[in-house]
């Protein structure tokens, strides 16, 4: 044996020593950054989940009952209009979500010139820095009549008072506008990341092949970020069933013109801090869930969310 191979014999031993400390040290990292997520996780979503489903399987006793908390929440007459109101909403919050995300990013990244397409990047993420009641506070502004800046949009729509405004069919479309134009900058910043990460030899590649650039977009760019699509409409169905804010806050400021029960959550809140009904509003709350993860199930398995690209 050499003095060059016998020194490599040597050396062989400390290397992967010093390789095990490191991937040990490295092991050790990643479950001090979890852990701070897990127990964030038990706290306020294991535990409150297992605390929900305790209370709608028993009574205000502690005695189980096993489905009547479910069958009382359901024969009850604000059920099925809160839900069918969260239905109407969610359809059209859904469709346009994606509809207008989808295509402003795909334009954005054909059209816009990079060092434009920051600004616009910008201005689209802006009302997402408002928090919920702010966002619903200028929106009451827009949409009363006597001081919005496009009344004259709104009394050539027949809306000449705000009561007319509020008026219970038109609720699923002002409460879309506000979720809208709440929420979609933030998506149209991640559609556009993830356009971006397609590469420029697919896009060269389609347009020396004559694509233009609809067939493109319809052929190529959306099919690419198709998992990002489902994930943004995986996260705003979630979002949407948790409606509460917005309808709590214009039934506040139409005095009363707007049902307190509009919403499953509200008519849970209802139930829980009006009637003193925790059991039932626990019952509400996992029919809430239940529907959120059904959703989530089917998307997921439609879409292969999360199927690993094979290489």
């Amino acid at each position: 044996m050499t003095l060059l191979e016998t020194e490599r014999v040597a050396v062989s031993p400390v290397r992967h020593r010093t390789t095990q400390r490191r991937r040990t040290g490295h092991g050790r990292a990643g479950y001090f950054f979890v852990a701070g997520y897990a127990l964030l996780l038990l706290a306020f979503g294991v535990f409150p989940t297992g605390y929900s489903f305790y209370l709608a399987l028993t009574n205000d006793r502690g005695q189980f009952t096993g489905l009547n908390q479910f069958v009382k929440v359901v024969q009850d007459y604000r059920f099925a209009p809160a839900f069918t109101h969260m239905l109407i909403y969610l359809v059209l919050w859904l469709v346009t979500l994606v509809v207008l995300v989808v295509l402003t990013a795909v334009i954005l990244r054909s059209r816009v010139r990079p060092g434009t397409s920051a600004l616009f990047r910008f201005l689209y993420y802006i009302p997402g820095a408002l928090a919920g009641v702010a966002s619903v506070l200028v929106w009451l502004f827009m949409l009363d009549p006597d001081v919005s800046p496009v009344s004259w949009l709104l009394t050539s729509m027949g809306l000449k008072t705000f009561a007319a405004v509020l008026a219970p069919g038109n609720l699923p479309l002002i409460l879309m506008l506000i979720a809208f134009w709440t929420g979609a900058g933030g998506w149209m910043v991640v559609m556009y990341g993830a356009l971006n990460n397609i590469p420029d030899e697919v896009l060269e590649a389609a347009r020396m092949d004559g694509a233009g650039p609809w067939r493109t977009a319809w052929h190529i760019q959306i099919p690419m970020i198709r998992q990002w699509i489902v994930y943004m409409a995986i996260m705003a169905f979630a979002t949407g069933t948790q409606l509460f804010v917005e309808p709590q806050l214009l039934q506040t400021a139409s005095l009363g013109r707007v049902s307190p029960t509009w919403s499953p959550n509200q008519l849970a809140y209802v139930y829980a801090f009006q009637q003193g009904d925790f059991n039932g509003a626990a019952a509400i709350s996992v029919v809430l869930l239940a529907v959120g993860l059904v959703a989530a199930g089917l998307l997921v398995a439609r879409s292969n969310l999360f199927t690993l690209d094979e290489k």
